[in-house]
């Protein structure tokens, strides 16, 4: 498939980041989707106990209205990023868009709790089309080097400040009715679409060839079921039998899909773009950083709202430093990656993230909010400014054509791997065996094991990070941004 837009010639010799009015259109249009999407999977845990009490829904159920969002997203991103790219990117982000909308919509007027699941479900589906084909059509329609960093930047920034202004965004409509956690999204999605339509060029002719069917019902089986086995695990018991059937479950899909992308003449997945260690690198980054982010607002979510009794609005005031921090970083992350290159930074600011973590373990059952809570919830969100750089990072040295794949391997990366990370933090909560009458100190005796492994998570992704990013901190800018080299395979 031909690049969706490019810049002219002229354009790239004399400002790569200089753009006219029309492509600054696309790209804030493209942002906005993405931060709907982040939004999304964060507003909704503020609601939580709200929609609980009207609907009177049971803990488990609740569950679901995250985790099924998390289901339809995870499972489908790879199949989300490699439908853009032979289907048309322009064509599939309208589509998901629309369907977005619609689910948000309906999700808010239902009261019967499987209907509420399912449009949960259909969101998370929709931003798994949306979400890889957005960063695919921003990185064939910017140039590699300058001008890709700058729109990756911005692009990811909003991104990060969907999920970090979710807690924000769901206390502000928690306060007027949860419904309108739903409801929220309805006419930003309608105005997105509307100037999507408008601002997003055309799609080119679509790549020739068959589609592999057989490796796509394989991707997305396997997918679906990694995600619903770890969500489901906490509740019927990591070493229960129906976990480990459906872990065995798991391999055999992925199996059979590897042996299927070998053997197809249009694979789904080339497999040879697994092997790209800037794609690998990034992808075990941002679980870190997602994965550890989660896991700790949920613990955050829970202790303060439940056990300190905080509102939503008190809770999402206290955490509003970590969004302001994210969209402030739109400022300056382009100019850390030009200047340093990925890898410095994604290693620089996930070893503050790891320290901000730590100092949160101070937390106690009442906690100074100047002296412990905001030192360790900036040093948190300084881990989210290097998000751009990893997304950068993911997508350097790929093809035009393969553009959404790795984008989907990348969004696959964060939501599995966020969902397997925030399922290994849920089983050690509920393992401390709380009752509903535990004091405070007891409640929080109970979380700090949680707290205690998403800090752990990020200080092994920033050790990663440090040990493989900064040895290459010397290296030309340029060279670090477009090195293509590939991961031997093991023997």
């Amino acid at each position: 498939m031909t690049s969706t837009a490019s810049l002219s010639a002229a354009d790239q010799a004399s400002d790569p980041t200089r753009w006219p009015l029309r492509l600054w259109g696309m790209l804030i249009t493209l942002c906005i989707v993405l931060f709907l999407d982040g939004l999304d999977v964060s507003m909704i845990g503020v609601a939580l106990p709200s929609i609980g009490a009207e609907l009177d829904l049971s803990t488990s159920t609740l569950q679901w209205l995250v985790s099924g969002y998390i289901l339809g997203y995870g499972g489908l991103l790879l199949l989300g990023g490699r439908t853009a790219d032979l289907l048309g990117r322009r064509k599939v982000f309208l589509i998901a868009l629309a369907v977005f909308a619609v689910a948000s919509l309906v999700g808010g007027l239902v009261s019967d709790p499987a209907l509420l699941i399912a449009t949960r479900f259909i969101k998370g589906l929709a931003a798994a089309f949306t979400a890889p084909t957005g960063l695919s059509i921003i990185t064939t329609t910017f140039a590699e080097g300058k001008a890709r960093n700058k729109a990756l930047s911005i692009y990811t920034v909003f991104g990060a400040g969907g999920y970090s202004m979710g807690l924000l965004f769901g206390g502000l409509m928690t306060g007027v009715g949860w419904r309108w956690t739903f409801l929220l999204p309805v006419p930003i999605a309608v105005a997105a679409l509307i100037a999507a339509f408008a601002l997003v060029p055309k799609d080119g002719k679509a790549e020739e060839g068959g589609h592999d069917l057989l490796g796509a019902l394989l991707s997305t089986a396997g997918m679906l079921l990694l995600v619903y086995t770890v969500v489901t695990a906490p509740e019927v018991g990591w070493a229960s039998a129906r976990t480990i059937g459906s872990f065995l479950a798991v391999i055999a899909l992925f199996a059979a899909f590897v042996i299927t992308e070998q053997r197809v003449a249009h694979p789904l997945v080339r497999l040879g773009i697994l092997r790209k260690a800037s794609l690998v690198r990034a992808s075990l980054a941002i679980i870190a950083v997602a994965g550890s982010y989660f896991s700790w607002q949920f613990i955050v979510t829970l202790y303060m709202q439940d056990t300190l009794e905080w509102s939503a609005l008190k809770l999402a005031m206290a955490l509003l430093p970590v969004g302001i921090l994210v969209v402030g970083s739109a400022f300056f992350s382009e100019k850390l990656i030009n200047r340093f290159g990925t890898g410095p930074v994604i290693a620089v600011t996930m070893s503050v993230m790891a320290i901000g973590y730590l100092l949160f373990l101070r937390i106690d059952t009442a906690p100074g909010y100047f002296t412990v809570l905001l030192p360790a919830i900036l040093l948190i969100g300084i881990g989210w400014v290097g998000f751009p750089a990893i997304n950068v990072q993911a997508t350097s040295g790929i093809d035009d054509e393969e553009q959404g794949l790795a984008a989907g391997v990348l969004q696959t990366s964060m939501q599995v791997g966020a969902a397997i990370v925030l399922a290994v933090t849920t089983a050690i909560v509920t393992s401390g065996g709380h009752g509903t009458r535990a004091t405070p100190q007891e409640m929080l005796d109970t979380y700090r094991p949680g707290l205690q492994f998403a800090a752990g998570v990020t200080i092994v992704g920033a050790l990663v990070a440090l040990t493989v990013f900064l040895p290459r901190f010397r290296k030309p800018v340029d060279q670090t941004l477009t090195e293509e080299k590939v991961l031997e395979p093991v023997a």
